[in-house]
Order: structure tokens, then sequence, then C-alpha cells
């Protein structure tokens, strides 16, 4: 059974549905069930970067982004993404090259125990996509909705301005 969408066919075998999604910029082939969350199947396909904290949307440590934007995967169906781009934290750096926001969170001492800290950079992420300069406020709405039990918030909101600096200095800006 086939069903046609707007990113292209979707097709069910056995109670499960075949979708393909440009994770971290690879395309990947997934068998999922209908009611299976991206969570869930990103963390069956070994993406363990992406949290499972409260499995209802209050506490952003699942956060992925979908074309761009935070999305919380424990919220979200598989079968949604088919098509669509997702990152997962493992998209954006390495251990070897952490990615310059990854490397501001250390730098800033916003790591503590670090369940949190995926969604956080992710959500800096998109943020600095979208707004390169921002202010404390931008960077507080933009962190809101993910919870860190460990701090008051201080030091992920001077890591995200810091990740904003170094960002514009390698593209040359000041």
């Amino acid at each position: 059974m086939a069903k046609k969408t707007g990113r292209g066919t979707l097709t069910a075998a056995g109670g499960k549905l075949d979708i393909v999604v440009e994770l971290n910029g690879k395309d990947v082939a997934m068998r999922v069930a209908p009611g299976e969350y991206l969570l869930d199947a990103l963390r069956r396909e070994g993406y363990k970067g992406t949290k499972r904290g409260c499995d209802n949307g209050d506490c952003g440590t699942c956060t992925v982004l979908l074309d761009g934007k935070p999305v919380l995967s424990c919220m979200m169906f598989a079968a949604q993404a088919h098509r669509r781009q997702v990152t997962t934290i493992e998209g954006l750096g390495a251990p070897d090259r952490p990615h310059p926001i990854q490397q501001a969170f250390v730098e800033a001492g916003a790591v503590q125990c670090g369940f949190c800290i995926p969604g956080m950079v992710l959500a800096t992420k998109a943020l600095l996509d979208e707004e390169p300069d921002p202010d404390e406020r931008a960077v507080r709405r933009a962190l809101d909705g993910n919870l860190c039990r460990c701090t008051g918030y201080v030091k992920q909101v001077e890591a995200a301005l810091l990740a904003a600096r170094k960002l514009k200095a390698a593209k040359g800006g000041r």
C-alpha cells in the first residue's frame, strides 16, 4: 500500500511504514510503526545523543532540528519526518572536531551532567542560524523549554552568546 504525500510516496508493509529521512546530511531508510515517535526511531538507529527525558514535551532533552527548526522528538511521529531534514547532536561535530557551539558550551562551563546539553546546543544552533547576533533575551527565549536541573541557566546563556561571537569571528566579523 502506498500513500502519496507532499514529500514523496510513503509505503507500508506488514503494519510498518518505510520512510526516508535526511539524517545529519545522509539519506537514511527506516521502517517504523505508524505510532512510533521520532525519538524512539532515532535511538533505535543508534542516535543516543537524543535523550529521553519526560516523554511528554516538557523538558527539551529530546530536541532535534527538523528542517532547521527545533522540535521535540518525543512528541512527533517518525513518519512525519519522511523526506525531511533531521539534525541530531551527532550531526553537529565530532569529539575531535566539535562544532563552535559545542566548544563554546565547554569553554563557558555550561556542561555539568550533560543530559540537557544536546537539546540546548541544538536550540542554540537554530537561534544562531536565524539570528547570528542575538541579545541575552533572545537566547533565553530560544532556550526556554530546555530544562536543566544542575544550573540556573546562566552558563548556558553565556555559552550561546559566546558561540555567536565565535561564529561571527569565524565568518570574518568582529
